[in-house]
């Protein structure tokens, strides 16, 4: 393998040179490999679709955390839902009020594979105290469970493949009865210039179960296509309207250092382009 060639889109593509495969095999879910590329690092691929890469997963890393845990304001236990690479939980888990992280993810391949080939997206926060990883559908999790969070984070793949029943009406309900009062929910919701369905379809999905539905954007360098989305659910209408000042307050008190995080773009990361807006 000299190159990789994602095949997200039939009719385009992002191609990755590789200087080495570090791993290559089906899983019990999907196909998985981590190779090197010499701009990006070390880079996961789940599926024939990229996952994370060492260079730029603190973007999409940070948004998906720090958002909804910086907006609730004084979240102490909060649920992932995939994730596998540790990113998410990595970024949760820097804030002080957070007293547990549970982290449900469908394939312990993905953790075993990313701990040992790309252990510094998780930098140890699955040795971290707080942390219970639990190996499960997240679907079935949710529609168990009797714990309730104050934040909810579902780092999926694209509705394919495992990460499909992530998308759905009942999904969404499950994770809404899970929350406590005030609770807060975001999504994955893959780069609307091209996958607009994900966007106009979990904007449906999730308007039945909660008061306030919307959608933030990211720019990730290798999820092409310009600004990805990430959705966001809440009873609770006025922790979207925060503003820089408050967020900051907010934030600047937690004692952490980001690196594209900061409480004037999670403010404004609310401020949509027309095109996406007419998706919904």
């Amino acid at each position: 393998m000299k190159t990789y060639s994602e095949t997200l889109y039939k009719d385009y593509r992002q191609v990755f040179d590789v200087t080495d495969v570090l791993y290559e095999d089906k899983t019990d879910h999907q196909h998985l490999v981590i190779f090197e590329n010499p701009r990006f690092g070390r880079v996961l691929a789940l599926d024939g679709v990229i996952q994370v890469t060492e260079r730029d997963e603190f973007i999409y890393h940070e948004m998906l955390a720090h958002v909804p845990i910086v907006a609730h304001g004084k979240a102490k236990n909060v649920l992932i839902i995939g994730g596998g690479d540790g990113g998410t939980l990595r970024e949760a888990l820097r804030h002080p009020s957070v007293e547990s992280a549970v982290m449900v993810e469908i394939d312990r391949t993905v953790v075993d594979l990313c701990t040992e080939h790309m252990p510094g997206v998780s930098a140890g926060a699955f040795d971290d105290a707080r942390t219970e990883l639990i190996i499960a559908d997240g679907l079935k999790y949710v529609a168990e469970t009797d714990r309730r969070f104050d934040v909810i984070m579902v780092d999926s793949t694209d509705p394919i493949g495992p990460g499909e029943v992530l998308f759905t009406e009942t999904f969404y309900a499950d994770c809404k009865r899970s929350l406590t009062d005030g609770g807060v929910l975001v999504t994955q919701n893959g780069v609307p210039f091209f996958q607009g369905d994900e966007v106009r379809n979990s904007h449906a999905r999730l308007k039945p179960s909660f008061e306030d539905v919307g959608f933030y954007v990211a720019p990730v360098p290798t999820y092409i296509g310009g600004f990805m989305t990430l959705g966001w659910a809440t009873d609770d209408a006025s922790l979207r309207t925060l503003d820089a000042d408050a967020l900051g307050q907010r934030f600047n008190a937690s004692g952490i250092e980001t690196r594209y995080y900061t409480p004037a773009v999670h403010a404004g990361a609310f401020a949509l382009p027309g095109y996406i807006n007419r998706l919904f």
